[in-house]
């Protein structure tokens, strides 16, 4: 739709061939689509919000003896829906739609964000405090991961480049004392299918999924197979992390947002010739579109915050939590920057691993001792603070602070080698 927009301002305005220069920067995209993203999610986000009260939409509070539940009871759900729309309208107005990176971030979207209503729907109208069976939403995420990994894997944009230092490239020139120098033209060889990924730690900082394809004597062509396990895997892990961390007002949606500034520069380094290049890192053409759609991922988000921060007036429920996480773990598999998740969605990962954890122990120790033992009070994580007596208002900005910290961390990890 950007093309219609830049042609419209031409037409139309004296001043149009300036700002239509202007649409072809990809900073000033982004940072429009915050703008706009932010605008639609408070400003129609009150509008929802009266819809769904005068629905009846309201969240069934399990008690669980923490401080405030109860005042939490009949808060409207179903508030991804604002966060969704905050997301796909400046897509659609601002990012070059035929762009595969852009479709497969619009389906996952749309794909994940369709699969939470349904399971808030259920809870809400049909009162089953179960919602959708978990059986199905573990489908829905395998479907989706299939899918998402398929196109990566296969489709004619998704390339990367790397430099080429051969011979060819390599001038020799003679300074004024008559002595040789050499001078390096970096060049970049054609764009290439590749199942390298970025790895943290590491000298070159990338590793090959054919690897483990050819490590366990297998045959290269095997190597989607093992492709898509992973990006079910992620896909799965990550949208489950989101889900299990909105737990209290404001922590999803914030943790979010900073999860999404982290991606928006992630891809903007990775889609540049010339940072990517600082960093050594690699060059993904056609991939600085993401740059546009995780920044109205972080606009919406912080929209949403504004009425989502403690006291809530609405919960995103599964429509956003599941959609955020499936969001958050696409755009992490599509620049390669996967196996940094467990770094920059450290919240995630540790709200995922808290519950696990707690299961498990319980399960054992009922087994060999004859009752269930715990080691957190509560799980996840937050819920454990909560019992601890601290509120939940700073548990939430306590989490942001680690989160920001997490990633720096990642960041970090470009150079450190």
């Amino acid at each position: 739709m950007m093309h219609y927009i830049i042609s419209f301002l031409e037409d139309k305005l004296f001043f149009g061939e300036q700002l239509s220069n202007l649409f072809s920067y990809i900073s000033f995209r982004s940072a429009l689509a915050v703008i706009i993203s932010l605008l639609i999610t408070i400003y129609f986000g009150k509008y929802i919000i009266r819809i769904l009260q005068n629905k009846s939409v309201g969240e069934s509070i399990r008690t669980l003896g923490l401080n405030g539940e109860k005042q939490k009871k009949g808060i409207p759900t179903m508030g991804g829906l604002i966060i969704l729309l905050g997301i796909l309208v400046p897509t659609f107005l601002l990012c070059e739609l035929n762009n595969i990176y852009i479709i497969i971030m619009i389906l996952t979207s749309v794909w994940m964000g369709s699969i939470g209503f349904i399971d808030d729907y259920i809870k809400v109208f049909k009162k089953q405090k179960r919602g959708l069976a978990g059986k199905f939403k573990i489908f829905g995420q395998v479907v989706l991961g299939c899918i998402v990994g398929l196109i990566l894997y296969s489709h004619s944009q998704v390339t990367v480049q790397e430099k080429n230092f051969s011979k060819s490239n390599i001038e020799k020139v003679t300074n004024h004392q008559n002595q040789h120098d050499f001078i390096i033209h970096e060049v970049f060889d054609k764009p290439k299918k590749s199942t390298n990924t970025t790895i943290p730690f590491f000298k070159n900082n990338q590793f090959d999924y054919s690897t483990v394809i050819t490590f366990l004597g297998l045959n290269k062509k095997w190597t989607w197979v093992f492709y898509l396990i992973v990006v079910v895997f992620i896909i799965s892990a990550v949208s489950n992390g989101a889900n299990l961390t909105d737990g209290i007002d404001g922590l999803a949606t914030g943790v979010s947002a900073i999860i999404g500034t982290c991606l928006a520069v992630f891809a903007y380094v990775s889609s540049n010739a010339v940072t990517s290049d600082y960093l050594n890192i690699m060059f993904i053409p056609n991939s600085a579109e993401l740059v546009v759609f995780m920044s109205a991922f972080v606009g919406s988000c912080v929209g949403f915050l504004w009425y989502n921060s403690f006291p809530a007036q609405i919960f995103m429920g599964d429509t956003g939590s599941l959609s955020l996480g499936a969001i958050i773990a696409v755009c992490a598999i599509s620049i390669r920057k996967e196996l940094l998740i467990p770094i920059f969605c450290g919240i995630f990962f540790i709200e995922s691993l808290s519950v696990i954890l707690q299961v498990s122990y319980f399960k054992y120790t009922k087994k060999k001792y004859g009752e269930g033992r715990r080691i957190f009070l509560m799980s996840p994580l937050h819920h454990h603070y909560q019992k601890k007596g601290i509120h939940e208002s700073k548990i939430s900005t306590r989490f942001w602070i680690v989160c920001i910290f997490l990633v720096i961390i990642a960041f970090v990890t470009l150079k450190i080698r």
